[in-house]
């Protein structure tokens, strides 16, 4: 039987493996929306290290990493919502009008490696992450997913989450604008 268990990230080598498992997921997921230049130049395994380090030590975002053994399969950072583009980290000069959603829990990123999907191990993580939400006093959170995602949409529904009507457009150099819708659920 597997052991399975959550981490919360606070070190070096947990920021690599959340950045890596997240370049692994964008390649993936997103290779026919986001202009294949861009996904080359910015998409690497240690992207995001530097703004998981950052959010951890502001105290503006949690990294959760849930292992099998010892080997990381998926990550998800939350928070309180971003009332600012603080820590996107491939998202730069796109507007987050989350104003009216100030007092509400984000899931900020979410991703399974690819070779650990379909598992259950993204339904366990998004489930120890609302759970932390709840415990830390939210009442309400969201998570903006890619219009092109359905797989993703399809993940949130099934976990209580559903567009909201709202969303968020992301431009990506030199002339491609995807669009983030937002989910929401209660807590």
């Amino acid at each position: 039987m597997e052991h399975l268990r959550f981490l919360d990230a606070c070190t070096e080598e947990h920021f690599a493996a959340m950045s890596r498992i997240h370049a692994l997921g964008w390649r993936d997921t997103y290779a026919e929306a986001v202009p294949a230049d861009y996904m080359a130049r910015e998409i690497t395994d240690d992207h995001w290290v530097p703004y998981f380090r950052e959010n951890y030590q502001l105290g503006r975002a949690r990294g959760l990493l849930l292992c099998r053994e010892d080997v990381p399969v998926a990550c998800l950072n939350y928070g309180r919502a971003r009332t600012e583009n603080f820590s996107a980290g491939v998202k730069e000069g796109s507007d987050f009008p989350n104003g009216a959603y100030a007092d509400w829990g984000e899931i900020i990123s979410f991703y399974t490696h690819p070779l650990e999907r379909g598992k259950g191990y993204g339904g366990l993580l998004m489930e120890e992450a609302l759970a932390r939400l709840r415990a830390e006093g939210y009442r309400n959170c969201f998570v903006f997913v890619l219009r092109e995602n359905r797989s993703a949409r399809r993940f949130y529904a099934a976990h209580g989450f559903a567009w909201d009507g709202t969303h968020a457009d992301i431009p990506f150099p030199p002339d491609t604008i995807c669009v983030d819708l937002r989910y929401v659920r209660e807590l």
